[in-house]
């Protein structure tokens, strides 16, 4: 851990910003970066125009959206959409935040998938891995890393994911208890994307819940059924594939990501981002 990055002690604002087209081909893309100590008022009437990530490291502030008027402690952060029109600022002798701007063509889907599809708040434990993960990625940029290429696209999967797993949205107390009951499914569900046997089967095996009872969770989470949640996965995976790993076939990304053939691949992801893996490739 870099001693810089000790920001209880630091003074300057760091912030590391993307060049205009330097990442915005990859499915999911980091913006900007960035540490500031003495965080000033901010008012977006019409928000800011990617997805916006918001953390307390010390201090406090206070922050209004839709309507909705939250206090930011110290180990909780906000998630705003693209648009959303906010405004913070400190509500305390100092507030010292962290924050990330991202997009990327796969990030409605994946926040879709994950239930985070709205503006919320979130709050985690002192010692959840949530509590590293931007200043790992402030480490990284220090250090000259790739922060805006590939490592960021996977730092930002990375992020959002800990922040699904260990973020305690200030949400209705069904859907936590929803989400914490299919969490290990979904879990496995991300590891075991290969196999193309998955099917409502095997996911009622695995998380011993009814197949109309997991049918229920996923409308009641995501809009959607178990399999079709399993197509988005796969989709979503491979874009990241097909940008990653230009020495595959897209017959061998598809068969990466669990499709048994490479036409039932192509037109699966057609029909979901309206263009071939071919033609997403060479974007």
């Amino acid at each position: 851990m870099l001693i810089e990055y000790e920001e209880t002690l630091a003074t300057e604002h760091r912030r590391y910003v993307a060049a205009a087209t330097q990442a915005q081909t990859l499915p999911l893309y980091l913006e900007s970066i960035g540490f500031n100590p003495a965080q000033e008022p901010i008012q977006r009437r019409n928000g800011y125009p990617l997805y916006h990530w918001l953390e307390t490291v010390e201090g406090e502030g206070d922050v209004r959206f839709h309507g909705r008027a939250l206090t930011l402690p110290p180990g909780s952060g906000i998630l705003l959409m693209p648009g959303e029109p906010h405004e913070y600022r400190r509500s305390a002798d100092i507030w010292r935040t962290r924050y990330v701007t991202f997009g990327g063509a796969a990030a409605p889907g994946m926040l879709e998938s994950l239930g985070m599809s709205a503006s919320a708040s979130y709050r985690w434990e002192a010692d959840s891995p949530m509590a590293g993960m931007l200043p790992a990625l402030l480490a990284e940029a220090a250090r000259g890393g790739d922060v805006f290429g590939l490592d960021a696209s996977r730092g930002v999967y990375g992020f959002l994911l800990t922040l699904w797993k260990f973020g305690q949205a200030r949400q209705g107390s069904g859907i936590s208890q929803s989400l914490q009951r299919i969490a290990p499914l979904l879990e496995w569900l991300e590891a075991s994307l290969q196999d193309p046997s998955l099917n409502l089967g095997s996911m009622s095996e695995h998380s011993s819940l009814s197949p109309r009872r997991l049918n229920t969770l996923f409308h009641q989470l995501f809009g959607l059924s178990p399999y079709a949640y399993l197509l988005q996965l796969r989709i979503r995976r491979s874009q990241e594939l097909l940008v990653s790993r230009s020495g595959r076939t897209v017959a061998q990304i598809g068969q990466d990501v669990g499709f048994r053939d490479a036409s039932h691949f192509v037109a699966t992801f057609r029909r979901h981002t309206g263009e071939t893996p071919e033609r997403f490739r060479l974007r």
